[in-house]
């Protein structure tokens, strides 16, 4: 029978992914009420801690995006990028990295993307280049940002085995960021030059390319306190989550854990600049941000959920089958992770399906931190939004989708990155745990 269930959770995932979007959520029930009704399996645990968190996180995001924060944001990195055109494959990641850091969301790189296409074709360079490397960090730098639901889930399972939060966050953002620089060195010599791209040509000659400049942003009166008063809640964030460590100590038996910590911080920032920079609170539910976020956390309702559900039922076969192979062979865990990433479509949802489990089957802590970056394998089908929105904006056809799927200009960098962070998170977490 768990060969059964096994194809009735991937017919599950399949279902919800040739749906797309908010749909691998309802799939994901769709697959807990086949795998309980017929199979008479006792349904998992709802993550309702990661997305509590995600909501809250999505809240304070889509309030700072009305007042204009964003849009200051991206109007920052827009003058990076123009100002220093020629490094572009490497700016434009810096860029998405960053932003994916301090939001704790990969949408946030939507609207840099027409910018980097801009400057790339403004210098004649193939715009596939810092696209694909710029969504790629921005997948990738979830499980590096402190406000991240799969960071704040990771640090709360690993604190009882010794890794605390900052410690988890001092290996991942420097080993990802590293990982992400050198992606980029290789992204740069991937595909001719644009000017011998015989799809661009042809493209060029049927007038389909356009040469218009991204107009500049207009900034908002209260876009640059909302940035200041988001960071201020990340920086609270941090520093609470460092006071009730239990390798700092000093909170002791807090009465907010560190999840609840983050809600109360991410609501308190959002009512902050709903009030001083007065914004239209009815423009919040319209947000594309808070559209997006809500839409994920139907899609790790329904996932993770799935995942829990199949994984608690068969936990003694997991661990009998594969327990000694992965306590050997830690780093294993990161294949599975990147496997089920790509079904799954959600850091939040593969750690949550997948990390307690490889802890209970007795991986060390290293081989958990190390893996933990393979969680963003959401470019392997390419249908995620980011990806897809990557791919519409260069209209110089550069940035394509290949005739068999996974050909496409995702696949290599997005590889070369998560094989080089958990590489470097190996070699990292030794050192330090």
């Amino acid at each position: 029978m768990l060969a059964v269930q096994f194809v009735i959770v991937l017919l599950a995932i399949y279902l919800g992914s040739r749906l797309g979007g908010i749909a691998i959520g309802y799939a994901g029930g769709l697959g807990v009420l086949v795998l309980s009704v017929f199979c008479q399996i006792k349904p998992g645990n709802i993550p309702f801690d990661v997305i509590q968190i995600i909501m809250s996180v999505i809240a304070a995001i889509a309030a700072m995006q009305v007042a204009g924060g964003m849009d200051y944001l991206v109007s920052l990195a827009a003058k990076l990028l123009r100002k220093h055109p020629k490094y572009i494959t490497f700016l434009a990641p810096i860029v998405t990295y960053i932003m994916t850091l301090l939001a704790g969301t990969g949408h946030t790189a939507f609207s840099t993307m027409p910018v980097i296409a801009e400057v790339a074709k403004g210098q004649g360079i193939r715009p596939s280049r810092p696209l694909s490397i710029a969504v790629v960090a921005s997948q990738i730098a979830i499980t590096a940002s402190p406000i991240s639901a799969a960071v704040v889930f990771t640090a709360g399972i690993l604190e009882p085995v010794g890794v605390s939060y900052l410690m988890l966050l001092g290996i991942c953002i420097p080993t990802t960021f590293v990982a992400v620089m050198l992606t980029a060195i290789v992204s740069n010599f991937l595909g001719c030059e644009l000017k011998d791209d015989p799809v661009y040509k042809d493209r060029l000659a049927k007038g389909l390319v356009s040469d218009t400049k991204v107009a500049d942003i207009v900034i908002k009166p209260g876009a640059k306190l909302s940035v200041v008063l988001f960071l201020i809640g990340i920086v609270a964030v941090m520093a609470y989550a460092t006071a009730i460590s239990g390798s700092v100590g000093l909170i002791e038996n807090p009465i907010l854990g560190r999840d609840h910590a983050i809600i109360v911080f991410m609501l308190t920032i959002a009512t902050a600049i709903c009030v001083f920079c007065k914004i239209d609170t009815n423009q919040i539910l319209n947000a594309a941000t808070f559209k997006s976020g809500m839409s994920a956390c139907v899609c790790v309702l329904g996932v993770a959920w799935l995942g829990d559900t199949f994984v608690q039922a068969h936990i003694n076969e997991i661990k009998e089958f594969s327990g000694s192979l992965l306590q050997d062979h830690a780093w294993m865990l990161s294949i599975i992770l990147f496997f089920a990433a790509t079904l799954l479509y959600s850091q939040a949802a593969t750690a949550k399906a997948l990390l307690p489990a490889a802890l209970a089957l007795g991986v060390s802590p290293v081989g958990v931190v190390a893996s933990f970056a393979a969680v963003s394998a959401l470019f392997v089908l390419p249908t995620y939004p980011t990806l897809l929105a990557a791919v519409q904006m260069d209209d110089t056809g550069s940035t394509r989708i290949g005739k068999f799927v996974f050909n496409h200009s995702f696949l290599v960098p997005g590889v070369v990155a998560i094989a080089l962070s958990v590489l470097f998170g190996f070699i990292v977490g030794n050192m330090v745990l």
